[in-house]
């Protein structure tokens, strides 16, 4: 067969052609272009690791500063219910104050209306009494007939009054 023996004589010139063609790729390529590709990757990686740090760093000052926040809120907040307390406390002790000044009003006021109360109650018992034994006066007169004296009618009405 001639193709196999032509293979024979090109072999030698294929694989010479393959060497220089596999060379030249080599410091092409892995010489000269994959350092170049390495080193970005590289500083690529650096670059992240940096800005992963960065990142931890601002996390960390943030997780810093909402901390004091949250510190300084809680005790504002704890002042802010001493206050209210403490004016809640002020407040009632007003109250308290008036409350008690207008007991003290009221008691007076019920005491002046108790005795004028009663002073109108012993005037109107006085008046009851006097019309009763005037009463007790004309009744007997035109009953029996007979006039009896207006101190003993007035006895006689204060006495069945007491039992009323």
């Amino acid at each position: 067969m001639p193709q196999i023996a032509q293979l024979m004589e090109t072999w030698s010139s294929q694989i010479f052609w393959v060497l220089v063609f596999f060379g030249l790729v080599f410091f092409i390529i892995g010489r000269g272009m994959v350092p170049k590709v390495m080193d970005t990757v590289a500083q690529r990686d650096n670059q992240i690791a940096a800005d992963l740090a960065a990142a931890q760093a601002a996390r960390d000052k943030a997780d810093e500063q909402e901390e004091s926040w949250r510190k300084r809120e809680n005790e504002n907040r704890a002042q802010a219910q001493t206050i209210v307390a403490e004016a809640k406390a002020a407040a009632a002790a007003e109250s308290e104050k008036k409350l008690a000044a207008a007991q003290k009003q009221l008691g007076k006021k019920l005491a002046e209306a108790d005795e004028r109360i009663a002073a109108a109650r012993s005037e109107a018992l006085g008046e009851v009494e006097a019309v009763a034994a005037e009463a007790a006066q004309d009744i007997v007169q035109r009953v029996a007939g007979v006039k009896i004296a207006a101190a003993s009618a007035k006895s006689a009405v204060k006495k069945a009054m007491s039992h009323v």
